[in-house]
């Protein structure tokens, strides 16, 4: 078991408290020392030069995906050149009526070489086997659909 932690720092930098008037700006701080500035989504008056937390979690699920099949491919042999995935979330009203990440599409672009190159069956058991194994997708209800390019 581990521990992942992150602080979230916020301050008022406005005279006034208002729902308008109010920064969203923050910083997510890790604990190797990287800061993220942070923000609310621009259609929540967020700023758009920062990372939002919807824009966060899709990263965060696309980016466990690829590392989880990264590792799966290796083990069975094959040699991976580069990896991207343009990732969209959807956000919507739940069934509940509240404002959710409803799913999320990975659309992986992967490039491979060597003698050894995955036939369709391999990549099709890959990316099943990355979504079951990924500890983000684990940890959510959102629905995550792997749409390979």
């Amino acid at each position: 078991m581990s521990e992942h932690k992150a602080t979230v720092v916020w301050k008022r930098t406005t005279p006034d408290f208002t729902y308008k008037t109010y920064s969203r700006d923050h910083v997510w701080r890790f604990d190797n020392g990287i800061e993220v500035p942070g923000s609310a989504a621009p259609a929540y008056l967020g700023n758009a030069n920062c990372v939002d937390p919807e824009g966060a979690m899709v990263a965060a699920l696309s980016s466990c995906h690829m590392l989880t099949f990264l590792a799966l491919a290796a083990n069975k042999g094959f040699t991976v050149d580069s990896y991207e995935d343009a990732a969209v979330g959807h956000l919507g009203k739940n069934s509940n009526g509240k404002m959710a990440l409803l799913s999320v599409d990975l659309h992986p672009n992967i490039a491979f070489s060597g003698a050894k190159l995955p036939a369709q069956a391999d990549l099709d058991w890959l990316h099943d086997k990355a979504h079951k194994e990924c500890f983000i997708a684990n940890s959510v209800l959102t629905e995550v659909h792997v749409v390979p390019a």
